[in-house]
This record gives C-alpha cells, structure tokens and sequence, in this order.
C-alpha cells in the first residue's frame, strides 16, 4: 500500500535507458540530475520534491539509493549504469520501518540478476554518435550442484560535445590581455567536455543447496574517467552584484551554446611563484562487495542478513567562474576518499494466518576525507585568498525497525510501523596555506570539529482494502527524516561550532488505487498526497545568531512548508503486441514559515517545489514476421515543466528553467528465435537545446552563471546476442 513504479529489464531497454539518471523520464514526481560545476560525478535526487543536490558528505541524501538491498550513502558515484539487471524499483514518500535506511523522500532499488542454474548470457555493442562505443556483457553458469555464478561487465565511450577553447587562441590581440595557452591545438579546441568513459565489472557467486539457506556474495569495480560535464556560461554581467546590467567585456565570455572559454588556469599569485592548471577531469574509482544470506528457519520464520563495504575515491577540478579573465580566479582541486560499511538483520515471520511481521536492525560506519586546493580570488581581489583543506568526516547510524500486518478479515489488511534511529556526524576542518602553515585568512578554523548527535522515532500505519482481484484502495499516513549535519563550508570558527543543524522532517498523508483491469490488459494506479514538510535544511545570509560577522556559509532548520500533489501511471496492451505505457504528475506547494536569517534569498511566495507538471508517454508495437523474425517501432515523449532555478541575486525575481517536451525512437528487428536483435534509436529527436541544472553559487563574486547543456540529438545502433 504505497505509490511505487517499477521497470523491468526488457522496457529500460526498449526505452534506450542505460544509467540510473535516466530513470526520472517516466517515473512522476522523481527528479534525477546527473550533477556537473563543483559536484564531480554524483547524482542529484529528490521525488516529490524532496531531496538532496550538494555531494558534500556534512549532508544526507534525501532519496535512499539501493543496489541489491545494499545502501549507497552519498551522492558521490550514483549515476550507476543499469547492468545486468532484473529490475529498478521507484518507491514514493518515507522509507525505513520496512527495511534499510531511513529516507525522507523515497527510495530508488536496483535489483540485479540473481545466479541461477541454467548456463546463459548475452553480449551487446553499441556504435553511435560523437564515436559512441558501448560494449555490455553477462554469463551465468553453474559450478556444481546448488553453486552458480554470474559475471557481467560494461565499457562505455563517447565523444563530448562542448568545445573547451582557448580563449587567448581564438581572440589574439584581445583586449584583457589574456594569451593563448601552452595546451591550445591548431583549432584552439583544448577539449571536448560531456564526454563518456565508463567501465565497470561485478561478479556475484549463489550458494543455493536446498529451498532454506540462500547466500549470494558479490563484488564491483568501477572506474570512470572523463572529462567535466557539458557546461556553457550563460549569464555575465558588470562588476556591480546589486545590477543585471550586462557588461560589454563580461559579454565576450559567452561563447555560444555549445562552447566555453572556461580555463581551469591560475595565474602566478599570492602563495605560487608560476601559473597552473586544474584539471578539467572527473577521475572515479570504487570498488564494493556485499553478502546477502537468507536461513529458513521454518515454513513460518526466515532471517535475512546483509553485509557490506564499499571504497571510492573521486578527483576533479573546478573553474568557478568558468571564463578566461585572470582577474577573475576561481579554481579548485578536489579529492574526495570515502569507505562505508553497513551491516542489516530482518527477521520475518507469519504469525498464523492473520498476520505477518518484520523486525530488523540497521547500523552503518562511513569515513570520507576530502581534500581541496582552493584558488579563489575573487572573493576578496587583491588579498590572493587561497586555502588547502583536507578534511575528515565520520558519520554512523543505528537503526531499529519492525512492521506488522494483519488481515482482520479477508479483504482488509492493515499495517502498522516503527523505527528509531540514531545517529553521529564529527567533521573536522583543516585550513592550511600552500606549503602546510595555518591559513592566513582561514586559520581559526583549522583543528575545529563540529559535531552533530541525534536520535528520533518515525512511524507508519496504513489500511487497504481490495474490492476485488482487480482493485485496491488504500490510505497511509507516515514520517520520515532526512538526518542533521554540520556546516560543510564556514568562513569562520563560530559558524562551524554553532552551525550544525538537526534533520528535516516530513509527515505524509496518502490515498491510492491500485487496478489491473480487462484481464491485465489495463493498469491503472493513481496516488494522491499531502507532506507537512519541516525544519527545512536552509542556507543563512546572516550568520549573526551563529557569532560570525563573516560571510555567512551556514546552513541551519529554517522552514516549514507543504507538499501536495498526485501521480498517475497507466499501462495498457490493447490487442497482442502493442503496449502503452503513460504517466502523469502534479506538484504543488508553499511555504509556511521562513527563518528570518534565510534574507531575502528565499521568501513566502517562493516555490517550494517544482516542476508543477511531469508527464511522460511511450508506446510501441511488435510486428509478427514469421520467419524472418519481428520488427518492432517505440516512440518516447517526456515533458517536464518549467523549473525553478532560483534567484540570480538575492531581492531578485525567480529564474526558471523552460518547459521541455523531449522525444526518443527506437527500431528493433528480432529474429524468430528471439536471441539475436539489431536496433537503431534517436534520443532527443528533435535537437532541442536545453539547460537542465545551472550553477550560480559564485554569482555575487564573479558575475557569471554556468549551466549544463542538454545532450544534442544522437543516433545509435545496437546488436544483442543472447545465448
């Protein structure tokens, strides 16, 4: 009795969805926004408006992300690639008195192909645009009698679509002064960014003797190393942040829709005797392994465990104000090293024929150390502000759950379920100059730990009902939490000391009808919700209350708001052969109360949420060729409403993101036997230019706005071989 949407292998595949990011297209209310500019490689998440964007490990993710029921704790390396998989599960509002971790927004759970004993696998190669180069590979094979493996691997490459050019190159004589790089090629192209180069391999062994003990072990390596994400400057302005006035030498940094003049250069200066270059890189290498083991203790008794660790590190460089002018600096490396470890018990149990209950237990430990080199200038011209960090951050969880079901009479089943949770977070900050002194602009921040401690108890009950076979109704109400933190990024000692924060909290009211109708050629579920959103995580502009007359970087519980809204889903196969799948969302929302140390940043009027408006519909039809096989056309429109981007300056109007309406074909022939296809697809059909995610945190410093660019129309053929 809750809003979930889950797609199996066949239709990711039919869809041309390969990464998780791609997910969001037809699931309502879910946004997923592979991140760019000072993120690295991580995954910006939310469902119905509620979510987490900054990768920093001081923050909680507000969706739960799972592979095999294992969690993934950070931001950092979540745009997994959808290999081998069985299926991807979508599941809306609060999660944790069921299983895993507590999740305020919702939870994404990829489930991948279990080992099995039939020996089968299946080999694909992609060609496509920009050098598109995609290879995917699984085998599954059995070692003895109840011991079965399973391998599968994915190497993924393509061209970027960005022009990083040399401004000096391709403007000699330029007024600023600025000359070519040593780096420049002929064309005064120095890279191509939003490129692909992905590769990852898991391998999973079964040990599967007899119907009452199952363990599956697996391990993953992945290693992805491109270049940054796709981004143009798309707003400059004059040296005045109280005024948009578009100054005529900041305009010249706009170089067109897909380029940039971004350098990645600091000029000699302050604490360095000759200019240098960041990288203009990501570079992502993790590795994981987990065990998941279910003992049948009777017909009525079964206890799950899952075990696991996972270990990444993650370097890339930034140009914060992503133009050439040597005036303006604004650069940053950034490594970050994380490992996890996670350990989960449930014991489920049927409590004769009336009642079914799940007790569990969740505890995590989570170390990360991010190490930055900050060139940043422009924040105080003339004072050459530049800083090394190298900072650990520790956080752990502790977790207890159980749900209960009963079915006190033959239609009715009612739920009912606790968690409480508790949790530790300590980040200490480390401030240095260049060559390891204490920071002359940061120094009493170096040593500084800050620290967060909190417990809380969430809950959810629920009642549903089937009036038949066909159809369910149900109602729930339930809590969940997004966890507290420290400030990630304080200017002063007293904003890191006072400036941690609890969590965020939400309470969430929701109907459902759930309906498979016409003897399962019509499915039909619709879901509507009301979430009382609370103690909003929000960043400050004064940081006064805190003790800090310093620009203010604190974030601290600032608000309080409501979430409302519904979701339809609909699949249909009308005659044989031909299947529609559609869905429809709405949010809506405001704000209850704002903090008055928010400023104006954030007011009253603001959205809370958006898009308003998501809906998305795919249909296609498989052709029946006798012997020469199938051939099967699909058609994809998604359509995501105008989105909030927030204020350039602070007082200003709100900026948004344009409504998109974009599309996606795919043919595919199958021969009779069904083991070999052939598929051509075109994503984005037709080319539309758009900017889903834009980065304008320095603003007030630089005067610039970047923004990512949507991935243009690109073709592919693809050639599946199952044996």
């Amino acid at each position: 009795p809750l809003s979930i949407t889950a797609v199996d292998s066949e239709l990711l595949e039919s869809r041309n969805q390969t990464d998780l990011s791609q997910i969001a297209a037809q699931a309502p209310n879910v946004t997923l926004n592979a991140m760019g500019g000072a993120y690295g490689s991580s995954l910006g998440a939310s469902i119905r408006g509620i979510g987490q964007f900054d990768f920093n490990p001081a923050y909680e993710p507000g969706v739960g992300m799972y592979i095999d029921d294992v969690y993934y704790a950070t931001l950092t390396g979540g745009i997994f690639d959808l290999l081998d998989l069985e299926r991807v599960e979508v599941l809306r509002g609060p999660q944790g008195t069921l299983t895993g971790r507590n999740s305020i927004g919702g939870a994404i759970k990829l489930f991948s192909k279990k080992p099995g004993p039939d020996s089968e696998g299946t080999v694909e190669g992609v060609y496509g645009s920009r050098n598109r180069l995609d290879v995917r590979g699984s085998a599954n094979f059995a070692i003895a009698d109840g011991l079965y493996a399973r391998l599968s691997g994915v190497y993924k490459r393509q061209d970027g679509y960005v022009d990083q050019i040399d401004y000096g190159c391709a403007n000699p004589g330029n007024a600023q002064g600025i000359g070519a790089l040593p780096s420049s090629g002929s064309d005064c192209v120095v890279a191509k960014l939003g490129e692909k180069n992905y590769a990852g391999i898991r391998g999973a062994l079964r040990f599967n003797p007899s119907d009452t003990f199952d363990l599956t072990i697996t391990a993953d390596y992945t290693r992805e190393k491109r270049t940054n994400a796709a981004e143009v400057v798309t707003f400059a302005r004059g040296d005045d942040p109280t005024t948009t006035t578009v100054n005529e030498s900041m305009q010249q940094y706009i170089c067109g829709r897909f380029c940039t003049y971004a350098n990645f250069y600091a000029p000699a200066g302050g604490q360095v005797a000759a200019g240098y270059n960041m990288p203009n890189t990501t570079d992502f290498e993790g590795w994981g392994i987990s065990g998941n083991l279910t003992v049948k203790l009777s017909d009525t008794i079964n206890i799950q465990s899952i075990t696991a660790y996972r270990d990444y590190r993650q370097i890339w460089g930034t140009d914060d104000d992503y133009t050439p002018d040597l005036a303006e600096i604004g650069q940053g490396y950034n490594d970050l090293s994380f490992w996890f470890a996670s350990q989960e018990l449930r014991i489920n149990a049927e409590l004769g024929d009336m009642a079914d209950l799940t007790v569990g237990g969740f505890i995590s430990d989570q170390r990360s150390v991010y190490f930055t080199r900050q060139d940043i200038r422009y924040i105080a011209p003339g004072l050459n502000f530049q800083f090394l960090g190298n900072d650990p951050v520790n956080a752990n969880s502790k977790a207890a759950f159980g749900t209960i079901i009963v079915r006190p009479t033959e239609n009715m089943t009612l739920t009912g379920g606790l968690r409480y949770t508790d949790e530790h977070k300590d980040y200490t900050f480390v401030r240095k100059n260049y060559n390891g002194t204490v920071s002359t602009f940061l120094g009493a921040l170096d040593g500084v730990k800050a620290t967060y401690d909190g417990s809380r108890w969430d809950w959810r009950v629920s009642a549903d009902y089937r009036f038949s076979p066909e159809v369910l109704a149900y109602v729930t109400v339930g809590t969940g939490f997004k966890g507290g933190g420290v400030t990630a990024r304080p200017f002063d000692a007293p904003q890191a000391l006072n400036g941690s924060f609890g969590p965020e909290s939400v309470t969430a009211y929701e109907v459902g009808l759930k309906t498979d109708l016409f003897d399962r050629r019509l499915r039909f579920n619709l879901a509507a919700f009301i979430n009382d959103y609370n103690d909003v995580q929000l960043p400050l502009i004064s940081c006064a209350s805190l003790g800090s007359n310093a620009p203010c970087g604190a974030r601290q519980n600032a608000g309080d708001g409501q979430i409302k809204g519904f979701e339809i889903e609909v699949q249909a196969s009308p005659v044989e052969g031909f299947d529609i799948d559609a869905s429809l969302s709405h949010l809506d929302g405001e704000w209850k109360t704002i903090d008055p140390r928010v400023g104006n940043a954030i007011l009253l009027t603001d959205p809370i949420v958006s898009p308003n408006w998501k809906w998305s519909l795919g249909a296609q039809y498989e052709a029946d060729l006798g012997s020469a096989g199938s051939l099967t056309p699909r058609f994809d429109l998604t359509y995501t409403g105008k989105t909030s981007a927030g204020r350039v300056a602070a007082g200003g109007p709100i900026d948004y993101v344009p409504s998109l309406t974009l599309a996606n074909a795919r043919l595919t022939w199958r021969n009779e036997d069904r083991d070999l296809s052939v598929s051509l697809e075109v994503q984005n059909l037709f080319d539309k230019y758009y900017n889903p995610f834009r980065f304008a945190a320095v603003y007030n410093f630089s005067g610039t706005i970047y923004s990512q660019v949507g991935r243009p129309r690109e073709w592919a053929v693809t050639v599946k071989k199952d044996f």
